[in-house]
């Protein structure tokens, strides 16, 4: 049986007039504080969907509603046309979480014209524009307020995005995010920016924490839900990175990327870790770092194999019987006593030559154009790749377009968390430069 406050807080959404802008405040605090709620709201959309007539309040009560949950298109569809300030606002934000900015910036207009506030209209009309990439008409808009509105979380985290997108100090940036959330500590912008900063240099706690913080306000903010489904997969959280999909799912069913993470997330979950095997791989991997001085070997045999670089048993592995017969001084008695060396640890001669890297691309600057030189000294974020993708670069040591070309995309494939999503992701970048990865034809 629902308490007394439930019944409320759910027949706020049934029946009465219209929300006011404190009225959405309110509600939105209320899921935050309580998840519950956000049950209750989504009973409440479906009792107000099954009525056949509904009046203009009920119209507007059922857009925000949905607005709350990050329906964002149901939104658009039920206040157009509503003659209420609080109507043309959430419209206004429907319309830019859909990227429709044109219309986001005339439902904004049309808000102030009906007597919605004028400096909250101003801050959102702003980031349609910023969104929009009209970035000098988002810094105008910002610059054209004053008073106590400049210090409002809002405003910082507003500031903080534009003058990132321009291009600006990213310390300049970072302390207008920090002061935004000094602000408001549940700002889901200003949180996400602190987010994205502390994920760039590794910070993953603090990262994590933040964008946890981000996605507890509703609606919740889609780039802090797909980049924390993300960390949730590196931490092999899965169940939790397929929630954070699935919620961006509900309001974009067609999201590309969450539609491929949450096939990745699914996949990886599945997955049947062998232990055993995992073992036995570590301790072949030992084997093959044992240096060849640590046996006794002749010295011609000694010789031979320090001018042809062989160090250790795994070299030997990838090395064939001809290979060595035709290095000079190298003959019969050296090649049995390799042999012997390496049976002695369950190994021989060319066991691993197929799996031999094959040749690195060779890239000699005099030969090349100024432009190809310049495109392989790029670093590897102006490839502009997702999280996951990126992340697989820094833990490979990859910072250049061009380290990035020397590897095959199994060398890619090796690295947690790397999928064939994330490989085509990878192609698809280097092909619209009309490069490609090592060994791809």
């Amino acid at each position: 049986m629902m308490e007394t406050a439930e019944i409320e807080f759910k027949q706020r959404f049934l029946s009465g007039g219209r929300f006011t802008a404190a009225d959405v405040r309110q509600l939105t605090d209320a899921i935050a504080d309580d998840f519950a709620n956000y049950r209750l709201v989504r009973e409440a959309v479906q009792e107000l969907g099954q009525r056949e007539d509904l009046d203009d309040d009920a119209r507007q009560r059922l857009g925000i509603a949905h607005y709350l949950l990050g329906r964002f298109r149901q939104t658009a569809s039920l206040l157009a046309g509503l003659d209420d300030p609080v109507a043309a606002f959430y419209l206004g934000k429907a319309a830019l979480a859909i990227q429709r900015y044109d219309e986001a910036a005339a439902a904004f207009d049309a808000a102030e014209a009906a007597g919605y506030d004028k400096d909250s209209c101003t801050l959102a009309k702003a980031e349609a524009m910023r969104c929009k990439g009209d970035l000098e008409a988002s810094i105008k808009l910002l610059d054209g307020l004053s008073g106590p509105v400049e210090q409002t979380a809002e405003c910082l985290y507003q500031r903080g995005a534009t003058v990132g997108a321009l291009g600006g100090n990213p310390t300049e940036v970072v302390a207008l995010f920090e002061r935004a959330v000094e602000a408001d500590p549940s700002h889901p912008g200003a949180l996400f920016g602190l987010a994205m900063q502390n994920d760039r240099y590794g910070n993953d706690d603090k990262a994590l924490d933040l964008y946890e913080r981000s996605v507890s306000r509703f609606p919740p903010h889609l780039g802090s839900l797909l980049n924390l489904g993300l960390m949730y997969e590196d931490r092999n959280q899965y169940d939790q990175a397929q929630r954070c999909y699935r919620r961006i799912l509900t309001a974009f069913p067609n999201h590309p990327r969450a539609r491929l993470f949450l096939r990745d997330a699914e996949a990886s979950g599945d997955m049947f870790y062998d232990e055993d095997a995992q073992r036995k791989r570590d301790r072949l991997s030992q084997v093959l770092n044992v240096p060849v001085t640590d046996f006794e070997l002749s010295v011609r045999s000694r010789n031979c194999l320090e001018k042809i670089g062989i160090h250790t048993l795994g070299d030997l592995t990838l090395s064939t019987e001809q290979e060595l017969l035709a290095s000079k001084n190298f003959g019969e008695t050296s090649l049995v006593e390799i042999r012997d060396i390496l049976a002695s640890k369950g190994l021989r001669l060319g066991q691993f030559a197929e799996e031999q890297d094959k040749p690195e691309m060779a890239y000699e600057p005099e030969q090349m154009s100024p432009d190809e030189q310049a495109i392989i000294s790029k670093p590897i974020s102006a490839l502009n790749l997702s999280v996951r993708a990126r992340k697989c670069m820094v833990r490979l040591g990859i910072t250049t377009i061009g380290e990035l070309l020397r590897r095959t995309g199994d060398d890619l494939l090796e690295c947690k968390n790397f999928g064939v999503t994330s490989l085509n992701e990878v192609r698809e970048k280097l092909s619209a430069a009309g490069l490609r990865l090592r060994g791809d034809m």
